[in-house]
């Protein structure tokens, strides 16, 4: 991993990763009263190259961001055409943005696996029958019919930004 100190100048000290992977991996809450302390954004590329932004229900499993969707959303759509994306969230003390390519998954124990990880943090999802996504009982209505496609985000770099003392600024590249 190659770590960057952006904060050198000001005096701050390079962020832990090893910390900030340990937060998101403890399920993507920041402090208990900030206001869409649950919210994770991911952004791909439309057709045009402009850059689309939504909230997803991502969640942060072996390293990397996992994330669902129909096959007909526009999400779903860009990334089928061009993987890049990024993916913003908050975590206690910190702002992070991912960077990285979106791979999906079909392998049937990486999808029961995110599946489970998803039913620990409230949403019943499980391997649909046919293989090839998931399902679960409730989704955005947005998402189309089950089954809905999942998707890995392997970080290929990362920024993160300390929002408690005594501050940081560092960017990863792994």
């Amino acid at each position: 991993m190659e770590i960057t100190n952006l904060g050198k100048a000001d005096g701050l000290p390079p962020v832990d990763w090893a910390a900030i992977d340990g937060e998101l991996g403890a399920g993507l809450a920041p402090d208990p009263g900030a206001l869409n302390s649950r919210t994770t954004w991911l952004c791909t590329v439309n057709g045009d190259g402009s850059p689309h932004v939504t909230a997803v229900g991502a969640l942060w499993l072996d390293g990397a961001f996992w994330f669902q969707t129909g096959t007909g959303t526009r999400k779903g759509r860009n990334v089928a055409r061009d993987p890049r994306c990024s993916v913003a969230v908050s975590v206690r003390g910190a702002d992070v943005v991912v960077e990285g390519d979106a791979t999906r998954v079909t392998e049937p124990g990486a999808l029961a696996r995110v599946a489970k990880a998803w039913a620990d943090q409230g949403w019943p999802a499980e391997p649909d029958a046919s293989g090839r996504g998931i399902t679960a009982p409730f989704n955005a209505p947005s998402q189309g019919p089950p089954p809905w496609n999942v998707y890995r985000i392997e970080p290929r770099s990362a920024v993160v930004t300390l929002t408690a003392e005594p501050g940081g600024l560092t960017r990863f590249r792994f």
